[in-house]
């Protein structure tokens, strides 16, 4: 039998083998028999190899389920190590390889300065040279990995040789192609595209280059020629976010506009390659003799007495209080022999369309409401495309207010304000829910009033005269400071 009450093996209690040794001790000074205390050792000895075979097999479980999952993971790793040398394989992507910087301008604006382009073809390469090594010692001067820096500018070239033959800059307005041939000349990966007679059309190739170029990981950096034209700052906002910021910078020529300054992007400038002044305009030659036809309009000097004011909307405004202008005097006419039709025998004016899309629809708000939202200034004023299209996607970095909830008349103000920005797409637009303009708002009795129209010349309707200067036409894409006029034909 087994001796009664013998402890077992319990970890959590270590004395109990202290215990036996304690009862020999005291059974050898009293001499008595050890066979009790020898089968009790016996018994407690089956009790510690039972609870460590226990322990055993509970480590040798867990070490086989750890064993199966390291497998698992190990053929996971695999797996997805093959689809990823799959992946890069069809992209062509080699880590630290194949990175590049894209110089994207719009070389309708930012002009190369004289020096070179008067020197025909070796200006073009020249150029194209100054360039890259400009731009490799802004961004790529410390890096140790090679970086591509590819060059694109797009450019009416015909109608820009045409405005530099104006200004003085060269004699001959075909050298801008000796120039443009040169650059293209230079090296493979500076390309100068001539995107001919066109609305937008350098602007539109710009964009969607952008939004390529930002989608693709070997992409270092976004470089844009673009200072001169505020048109550009509407799209570049949505596509400006915490992931794209650091990736994209101006290229400066003339001074930066406030529109795209305040999208906070790096602004660098290299002087010894652009100009920094605009092309000037060519005079016009005051006529020789005063018809009906091109009296002065007594309305105009009125309107040079206008106060400025900041937006397109509220030029509209205040042109509704303006009076009527007087009739104009004509010159006495000899009679003819037939009859002088009347006034109600005269067809009626045909109804201007401006293109496909046609006219905006009207947009009719209280004047109060319209002067209020106008008069709020700098980061007061209300984000257009927070209150029209849905939260702004520039979040915390937009320079509007957000935290506002304008009521129903005051959303009709804030679409007249968004109106006044011309939509890049123009009469193509297919979006149905536009917020932009697709013609000039800013028209009363035949006169546009902002001081400074993007739209351009046939966004108007036919005869417009203009409150600042004349816009460009469907040929003139090649700076918004230029404006062809009927004595200008003489080029083409």
């Amino acid at each position: 039998m087994d001796p009664p009450n013998t402890p077992k093996y319990d970890p959590g209690k270590p004395g109990n083998l202290k215990a036996f040794a304690a009862r020999y001790h005291e059974a050898r000074q009293h001499h008595a028999s050890d066979e009790l205390l020898i089968r009790e050792l016996i018994q407690y000895n089956d009790s510690v190899e039972t609870y460590f075979h226990q322990e055993l097999n509970t480590l040798e479980k867990k070490a086989s389920d750890l064993q199966l999952d390291l497998n698992s993971s190990e053929r996971t790793r695999r797996d997805l190590k093959q689809r990823l040398d799959e992946m890069e394989t069809k992209l062509g992507y080699v880590p630290d390889r194949n990175l590049y910087i894209v110089v994207l301008i719009d070389g309708d604006g930012l002009i190369f300065k004289d020096n070179f382009v008067k020197k025909g073809i070796e200006g073009g390469k020249m150029a194209a040279n100054e360039l890259l090594k400009a731009i490799n010692e802004k961004f790529n001067s410390a890096e140790t990995t090679s970086v591509t820096v590819i060059v694109n500018i797009f450019a009416n070239v015909t109608g820009l040789g045409k405005a530099m033959k104006r200004d003085g800059c060269v004699a001959d307005h075909n050298a801008l192609h000796n120039f443009v041939m040169g650059f293209n000349q230079a090296n493979v990966s500076s390309t100068f595209v001539d995107v001919g007679f066109g609305k937008e059309l350098a602007d539109a190739k710009i964009l969607d280059s952008l939004r390529f170029h930002l989608k693709n990981f070997n992409c270092k950096k976004a470089v844009l020629g673009i200072s001169h034209d505020a048109g550009y700052a509407p799209f570049l906002a949505n596509m400006v976010t915490d992931d794209t910021k650091e990736r994209m910078a101006l290229l400066e020529g003339t001074k930066t506009v406030v529109e795209l300054v305040s999208l906070g992007l790096q602004i660098i400038n290299v002087p010894r390659l652009f100009r920094h002044e605009k092309l000037s305009t060519k005079p016009q030659e005051p006529s020789r003799q005063t018809s009906p036809a091109h009296s002065p309009n007594p309305s105009q000097s009125k309107l040079a007495q206008l106060p400025k004011v900041s937006n397109a909307a509220s030029w509209a405004a205040v042109a509704r209080t303006l009076p009527s202008p007087p009739p104009q005097v004509s010159l006495p006419i000899p009679p003819r022999a037939t009859a002088t039709p009347t006034r109600a025998s005269r067809p009626p004016p045909v109804p201007w369309n401006p293109g496909p899309r046609g006219l905006d629809p009207p947009i009719r708000v209280d004047p109060v409401v319209l002067e209020r939202l106008r008069r709020r200034k700098d980061c007061y004023r209300l984000c257009n495309n927070h209150f029209l299209r849905g939260p702004c996607t520039r979040g915390k970095e937009c320079n509007f207010t957000h935290d506002y909830s304008p009521t129903d008349e005051e959303k009709k103000a804030i679409a007249i304000f968004a109106r006044s920005n011309r939509c890049i797409s123009g009469q193509e637009c297919r979006n149905p829910d536009c917020i932009y303009g697709h013609h000039c708002p800013c028209i009363t009795n035949g006169v546009c009033l902002h001081p400074h129209c993007k739209f351009r010349l046939d966004e108007h309707p036919p005869g417009t005269t203009f409150r600042g200067p004349r816009p460009k036409n469907d040929n003139e894409s090649y700076s918004e400071s230029y404006s062809y006029d009927d004595d200008d034909k003489e080029d083409d």
